[in-house]
């Protein structure tokens, strides 16, 4: 452990420090990280809050997913997009780590690298890469078209790749390719694999990563540990896309809940610090499964197009409804968000009122859960709360003085029946359309 990390055992509060039985101190917690996630099926706006959060961050990590996320933040009007790299990477004082739960497509990788460079970002010598995290394929498979889920399929079946084997002996690592692009090559018999071509590009890929590459356990514990550092964690995808936890099988395949951050960097429990919920103000979904409170009306048709709704990744519209409070208690009970971030509010400007699902009753019974099953899922019936629009602009606001009364209550409503303060509230794309509270 390092000097600051055992000092700090000695001083510790709460008795942490304190000897035990057989004299020796207890180990200190070391640095916490802070963790944004998402609360609804993604989309909610956590790039921004992260963006927020990471302006006076040392360290910016990602635990979960690929480039099947999509963060966009704008910044002195400049808009990025981020679907590998942590959107935290913006800030040049930061460091930028991509854990061992992270699947690396790594063409997308400097493709998108790349790209924010062209835009003014130097980040090469800001990004680190665990030496654990899963190599992701060249293929449109996955149920956002990236490759993704057959990774996590070969992860489980042990038969994945990792950046480790990479930069260990190519000539090893080039069977094992093989191997497992015919496994792919059954599963998915339409798919079309240029063995030898793919095995170049890898190749040429080791002189440009292996700068970047480290024992990400031994990284993150010796940031944990070490000086004081502000570290935050960016989820990808969100809750009810939870492997485990989302409205399965219409998910992704990893956990993008509070679990995942421990699991996809390889940190203790006791580490984690604020767990931020990110929550849009109404609710939308990418492609199929139930989703409960959705308006397939003109109501659906005006969030969609008042909030530009459609995929950063996969440019499909959004399927659109009212805000469900189930779904994020729900998201909360796993959680356990300490603060809510509540963005694009000012979408629902022009609704003279404006509906929010409180409770679910499947067979005229209010049922006290989030339905497991797919099927009784389809069938729930939300019972709304309507409460009166503010029918005017709130793009402009700055504080939350200056929103206007009803959504103050709108605000509110939220914060009663979740039991999560909200802490910012995004009335638009930029920086400073973010309103912090507290």
């Amino acid at each position: 452990m390092s000097e600051s990390g055992s000092q700090e055992a000695a001083e510790a509060p709460n008795g942490s420090g304190s000897p035990t039985a057989k004299g020796a101190p207890r180990p200190a917690v070391g640095n916490k990280v802070t963790v944004v996630l998402g609360a609804q099926w993604g989309d909610e706006g956590k790039g921004k809050v992260v963006d927020l959060l990471a302006q006076d961050a040392d360290m910016v990590c990602r635990c979960q997913g690929g480039n099947n996320a999509g963060h966009t933040v704008v910044v002195d009007s400049v808009e990025y997009d981020f679907h590998l790299l942590p959107s935290g990477i913006i800030n040049p004082k930061v460091t930028a780590f991509i854990g061992n739960g992270v699947v690396i497509h790594l063409p997308g990788l400097f493709e998108e690298a790349e790209k924010n460079e062209r835009k003014g970002k130097n980040w090469e010598k800001r990004l680190i890469i665990s030496d654990r995290a899963h190599i992701g394929e060249s293929s449109s498979l996955g149920t956002t078209k990236k490759g993704i889920g057959p990774v996590y399929s070969a992860k489980a079946a042990r038969s994945g790749l990792r950046i480790c084997d990479l930069l260990a002996d190519f000539t090893q690592f080039s069977e094992r390719y093989k191997v497992l692009a015919q496994q792919y090559k059954a599963m998915y018999p339409t798919l079309e694999i240029d063995i030898e071509g793919e095995l170049v590009k890898l190749k040429d890929y080791v002189e440009q990563i292996k700068p970047m590459v480290r024992d990400g356990v031994h990284y993150m514990y010796e940031a944990l540990h070490g000086p004081p550092k502000k570290i935050v964690v960016e989820g990808a995808n969100a809750a009810l896309l939870d492997i485990d936890f989302g409205t399965y099988p219409f998910v992704t395949s990893s956990n993008c809940t509070v679990g995942g951050v421990c699991t996809g960097l390889g940190m203790p429990p006791q580490n984690v610090g604020e767990v931020y919920g990110v929550v849009k103000a109404y609710t939308t979904r990418v492609g199929i499964g139930a989703f409960p409170s959705e308006q397939s009306n003109e109501i659906g048709e005006l969030l969609q197009t008042r909030g530009k709704e459609v995929g950063v990744t996969t440019g499909r519209k959004r399927r659109c409804g009212w805000l469900d409070l189930v779904l994020i208690k729900y998201a909360h009970m796993i959680n356990g968000f300490t603060a809510i971030a509540l963005t694009k509010l000012d979408i629902l400007d022009v609704f003279p009122e404006i509906k929010v699902g409180v409770a679910y009753k499947v067979d005229n019974q209010t049922i006290p859960h989030f339905p497991a099953n797919q099927e009784v899922l389809q069938r729930v019936e939300v019972q709304y709360e309507t409460l009166p629009g503010w029918n005017s602009d709130t793009s402009a606001a700055r504080s939350f003085e200056e929103l206007p009364e009803n959504a103050q209550k709108y605000v509110h409503f939220v914060e009663e029946h979740v039991g999560v303060p909200v802490k910012w509230i995004g009335v638009g794309k930029s920086r400073e359309s973010m309103i912090q509270l507290f």
